[in-house]
């Protein structure tokens, strides 16, 4: 409804086109400088061009108000502009940014009305640091005491810092004793040693100055003062002890100590006891454990299958724990924090209503008590009325809580013909329940016991409270994670209870990897290996340890404690503890160590003090390993081989190599999934399909997953595994005649994607000839799995089960259906020979192009009597397969293939079973059998 003059209204006519810039720019800035290097330059082009006005460039427009940059136009014709810095960029404030823009033309006049805005384009821009600041000591001063007499190897450790951004200006590279003449020496880590023995009569004490540089050569502004102190008499203690011991991965076990001595100052001594702890609280869940999914952990354990998780990570199909507050740990661990206000609603489609009674129940659990708030139920898992029909109906079926650092797991079964009391409650006080540390607390129940794992320690309830069956009801149940469901008559949660008003039992901790399997329970070697320690306390060379040295570990192998009674042996007992981490990528950073000593005297017992040790293991980064996919990337196929039933092999010459070289040895690793990706258009299901052959997962951990736009094959198994499956994935298409290229691209990766592959893509072209024009095929054989492709760290959710079981019902109806297609094939072959005048008629029809064809109401099948040993036989009597059909349907439309449906019960399940129908025909057909 706009007025326009005339020349305004032709340039708002003439202003066809959007402008046009690149989709993504990456930018460099010197930190104190305002103009960014941008690759590619800031050009925006317009096909509007020359017009005036509509093809040119009228700004540029950053969307994001707190980058501080600004995008100005150079020359509108050619559509040059520049990004520049509204102030001056300072790296250590913020050391990237990231926004976006937009280019705009002048649509009808030089003030930009009505101009057309380009597609939005991401702009990356990296600060590149200045080495401003000089290292500066962490203390003003530092002093330490040594004793007369002896040489160290470390005295004490200065430490500068330096606050610039970047890593070649932040790292301190030396350190120097500017003081001369002292017999003191410093090494590039701050460590100051004497260099020779000192004596307390000369010299009680020395002055030293210490400078530092960082990695820029600058110097420190500022010289720190270092006073050591001579002390002329023995100091009992640990001497020769390493403050930090670096380790690198995959090389086994490293001695922690191994100039490490005790000194007593020669008092007779009856016993020694030390403990060495190593803490690794800050890893993960508690250490450094294995982070591949906890489906695929559960198949390397050996974990009985039909687990259901509980808390996966939210996606469309695991919703639920969507509003959970998450905190992914190192390597992919997944951990939900409760804070006594969230819960999470378990779907009834997951799991079972009520278990049966054998079921197992796992997770890992960091809980302590809460400051302040007095001791409160703090609910886990809860089932209970999903509805409350009166005010006393809102019963818990089971449920797992914390009550007063007590562990309490509620089962009250159903009312039976039997009325006697049952066990209802069983009880664990346990220390690690409210230690605030991760442990791993497993529960398996044979009712009526009821047995309680925790860190691969089984204990026994102390308490187990007897109590009567409850009644059953038409109610149906509400499984909870995190409190328990409290419902009104609507269904709505409440916050409290209606019946007395006590506050909803909100647990507060963490929790990860909860599970439940019921139908079984889990051996002890399986749950210990789903919460084995990768790393952890080790003694090298055992059988050299004296036998008077007694030592013990804990489960974890994070402390260990050793008692003799001779300083000799425990100095070289000591002297044999390591640290190992059998992971092949382990987490890098510190792992603390504390050492703790206590000497006992004849009749006395405490004789002498020990002071505690606190050192660290510094876990280098470990070398990324390095996947390779080589193979064949063009190939082209006749058409016919397209329309065969067996396809053309994608991948038959396919190569992956996955390795990392450490102290020059070449390791191999496993791989956890790898993804076939269609590119471009998704395939046309009726028409086009990925398949894999029967029997290529046979003895081996690996699964797959199909869809139109790929499929995934995912588990833990080695590179050759995974190289033999790839190599049988086949590709069909049932309309070569319009297929002109086909485009896939395959990617690997191991540790949940911590590490992946280069993009190997693939090209597939189909030849054409006047033979394969005259040749159709009918059949297609159904792609297996054809549930929607997820990526492998959600397929945990997606499939909780997989099952090779047959049932014995689905068995017995498949023999019948074998049976019935005996009968069929005779009457088939006596058709053949009535209908073989109509056949040279039918044979016409089917030499019409392929676009006249109408396949509206085709059918998918597979023929089960063909086999894939045979496929020659199949192809060479397609054709009069083909007539046969095509007269078929002519003569009877409503005569449909049997349908095949999917037991509603098995719907979840990773491998679904189906139920095929059979009914018998008067005319040649093809019993349908879907995998």
């Amino acid at each position: 409804n706009k007025t326009y003059q005339l020349p305004t209204l032709l340039q708002f006519l003439l202003n066809k086109h959007k402008p046009w810039i690149e989709t993504s720019y990456h930018g460099v800035i010197t930190e104190n400088t305002d103009i960014v290097m941008l690759d590619p330059p800031l050009v925006a082009l317009d096909k509007d061009a020359p017009i005036p006005y509509a093809g040119e460039i009228c700004a540029f427009n950053i969307h994001g108000l707190e980058a501080p940059f600004e995008a100005v136009v150079l020359n509108g014709t050619s559509g040059e502009g520049q990004l520049r810095a509204r102030r001056l960029i300072d790296c250590e404030l913020q050391k990237e940014y990231t926004f976006i823009i937009q280019a705009h033309d002048c649509g009808s006049g030089p003030g930009g009305t009505e101009g057309k805005k380009s597609h939005k384009a991401v702009v990356h821009i990296q600060v590149n640091d200045v080495n401003e600041f000089a290292p500066v000591f962490r203390e003003p001063h530092y002093r330490a005491a040594v004793t007369e007499g002896k040489i160290y190897d470390t005295i004490m450790q200065v430490e500068a810092t330096d606050q610039d951004c970047s890593p070649q200006y932040s790292q301190i590279c030396n350190y120097q004793i500017t003081t001369s003449n002292t017999p003191f020496a410093i090494d590039r880590n701050g460590n100051i040693r004497n260099t020779e023995k000192l004596n307390y009569d000369r010299q009680q004490q020395y002055e030293i100055l210490v400078t530092a540089w960082d990695c820029g050569q600058k110097r420190a502004l500022h010289n720190v003062p270092v006073r050591i102190d001579v002390k002329p008499v023995c100091k009992p203690g640990w001497q020769g002890s390493n403050k930090q011991v670096d380790y690198e991965p995959g090389t086994g076990s490293k001695q922690l100590f191994p100039k490490m001595h005790l000194e007593t100052c020669g008092g007779p001594l009856s016993s020694v006891r030390t403990t060495v702890e190593l803490q690794t609280s800050h890893i993960g869940k508690g250490c450094d454990r294995e982070t591949y999914s906890e489906k695929s952990l559960q198949k390397l354990c050996g974990a009985s299958s039909g687990s259901t998780d509980l808390l996966p990570a939210p996606s469309p199909a695991t919703n639920w724990t969507v509003n959970l507050v998450s905190d992914s740990g190192r390597d992919s661990d997944l951990i939900f924090r409760f804070d006594g206000h969230q819960a999470a609603k378990i779907p009834d489609r997951v799991v079972l209503q009520n278990l049966t009674d054998q079921f197992t129940i796992a997770t890992w659990m960091k809980h302590g008590p809460s400051p302040g708030l007095r001791a409160e139920k703090e609910t886990l898992l809860c089932n209970s009325d999903k509805t409350g029909e009166s005010q006393e109906m809102n019963r818990h079926h089971y449920s797992l809580y914390v009550h007063n650092c007590r562990l309490v797991f509620l089962l009250r079964r159903d009312f039976t013909q039997v009325d006697t009391f049952r066990p209802a409650e069983f009880h664990w006080k346990l220390e690690q329940i409210c230690d605030k540390e991760w442990h791993y607390y497993v529960i398996n129940v044979e009712f009526p016991v009821v047995t309680l794992y925790v860190d691969g320690v089984t204990y026994d309830p102390y308490l187990v409270t007897d109590d009567w069956p409850i009644h059953p009801s038409q109610i149906d149940m509400q499984l909870t994670v995190g409190a328990c469901w409290q419902g009104n008559d609507d269904g709505v949660a409440v916050t409290r209870s209606r019946t007395n008003g006590t506050p909803c039992p909100y647990f507060r901790g963490s929790l990860s990897g909860l599970t439940i399997r019921p139908g079984k329970i889990e051996s002890q070697k399986v749950i210990s290996c789903l919460q084995a320690c990768k790393e952890g306390l080790d003694i090298n060379s055992l059988e050299s340890l004296d036998k008077s040295i007694k030592f013990h570990f804990n489960p974890a192998q994070s402390i260990l404690v050793m008692e003799g009674d001779d300083l000799g042996n425990i100095n070289a007992a000591v002297r044999k503890v390591s640290y190992i981490n059998s992971r092949q990528f382990p987490t890098p950073g510190i792992r603390r160590l504390h050492i703790s000593t206590l000497v006992q005297c004849f009749g006395e017992d405490t004789c002498i003090t020990i002071p505690d040790i606190d050192a660290v293991v510094m876990v280098q980064q470990p070398s990324e390993p390095r996947i390779t996919i080589t193979g064949v990337e063009k190939l082209s196929w006749l058409a016919a081989d397209f329309r065969s039933s067996e396809g053309i092999a994608l991948f038959q010459d396919v190569h992956i190599i996955s390795t990392v070289t450490t102290s020059n040895n070449e390791i191999i690793h496993n791989l956890d999934y790898c993804d076939v990706l269609v590119l471009g258009e998704e395939l046309d299901p009726q028409f086009e399909a990925l398949q894999l052959q029967q029997g290529a997962l046979l003895r081996k951990h690996l699964d797959v997953t199909n869809s139109t736009s790929g499929m995934s094959i995912y588990g833990v198994d080695s590179m050759s595994n995974y190289e033999q499956v790839i190599r049988q994935v086949r590709y069909y298409s049932r309309q070569p005649k319009s297929l002109l290229e086909r485009r896939f691209r395959l990617t690997c990766s191991e540790l949940n994607g911590r590490y992946t592959s280069n993009e190997f893509s693939l090209e597939v072209k189909a030849m054409h000839n006047s033979e394969d024009e005259d040749h159709i095929s009918h059949i297609i054989a159904p792609p297996q799995y054809m549930q929607v492709a997820h990526h492998p760290s959600m397929l945990q959710e997606l499939f909780p089960s997989h099952s090779s079981d047959v049932p014995n019902a689905a068995t017995v109806l498949i023999v019948m259906c074998i049976a019935a297609l005996v009968v069929v094939a005779v009457l088939g072959i006596y058709r053949i020979h009535l209908t073989h005048q109509q056949e040279m008629k039918l044979a016409e029809s089917i030499k019409e192009p392929d676009e006249t064809w109408n396949d509206s109401a085709l059918t998918i099948t597979v023929n089960p009597m063909e086999t894939l040993q045979e496929p020659q036989a199949a192809e060479d009597g397609s054709d009069e397969e083909e007539d046969e059909e095509e007269e078929e349907e002519r003569d009877d439309d409503d005569d449909d293939i049997t349908s095949v449906e999917s037991d509603d019960s098995e719907e979840e399940m990773d491998d679904q079973l189906p139920r095929v129908q059979c009914k018998t025909v008067q005319k040649w057909d093809k019993t349908t059998i879907s995998y």
